[in-house]
């Protein structure tokens, strides 16, 4: 199964325990997800965040409704963690998130690991692209939201 890598970082301005408390509510991802996803969380709140957790979602992809079920993989705060998909559109997809703290703030970086039906030329046309989308509207909410 061939996969695709994307990574992105982004500097916040403020305290790592502050920004790692915001990723740890998993409700917060509707505040960042692009509106054009419909996305919403479906697990109750409150989420205890942990390996095993399990996270479903319901979301539009390109107008079809998709649901999505997350685990989390990886738990170590407040400087890391890592989801994977369970149940979802993708082939594979594994999501690390790192959270370094320096005296300008906090650095978020984001890898995502991922694998598509359809192979490179599906992803080139379509899921690359909205992957990169939905990123760049993640960073510009996050930097709107935690200013």
């Amino acid at each position: 199964m061939k996969t695709f890598t994307l990574s992105t970082e982004h500097r916040i301005e403020k305290p790592i325990a502050e920004v790692f408390a915001f990723f740890s509510d998993a409700h917060n991802l509707t505040e960042i997800t692009p509106p054009w996803l419909h996305f919403v969380v479906l697990t109750p709140r409150p989420i205890e965040m942990e390996v095993g957790t399990l996270i479903d979602y319901r979301l539009k992809l390109r107008g079809i409704p998709v649901r999505w079920q997350s685990e989390i993989t990886e738990w170590d705060p407040p400087h890391y963690f890592a989801d994977e998909q369970r149940r979802g559109p993708y082939r594979c997809w594994i999501h690390q998130h790192k959270f370094v703290e320096s005296d300008e703030g906090t650095l978020v970086q984001d890898e995502v690991e991922y694998a598509v039906l359809g192979g490179q030329l599906i992803n080139k046309l379509f899921v690359r692209p909205d992957i990169e989308k939905i990123f760049e509207y993640r960073s510009s909410k996050l930097q709107e939201l935690l200013k």
